[in-house]
């Protein structure tokens, strides 16, 4: 069996963003501000291991952005 997110071809910290997002969208206005500015303070970074050792440190969310981009301007043609 595999993981929906797995299957859709995105990351498992990409499927968490993008499930949080839609939970924040779904709350009522005054709930939905307050979770929204608590998700935009959220600081993670990531760093991608090579042969045991860890490589650059990343801000996730600028990650996600840019794989964002990435994957717009790379969407093949039907």
């Amino acid at each position: 069996m595999v993981f929906a997110w797995k299957a859709a071809g995105i990351t498992y910290n990409r499927y968490l963003a993008v499930a949080s997002r839609a939970l924040r969208r779904s709350l009522k206005e005054d709930k939905r501000i307050i979770a929204e500015r608590r998700g935009e303070a959220a600081e993670v970074k990531f760093a991608k291991w090579s042969n045991g050792k860890p490589g650059e440190t990343i801000n996730l969310s600028s990650a996600n952005a840019a794989a964002a981009a990435e994957n717009a301007t790379s969407v093949p043609s039907s």
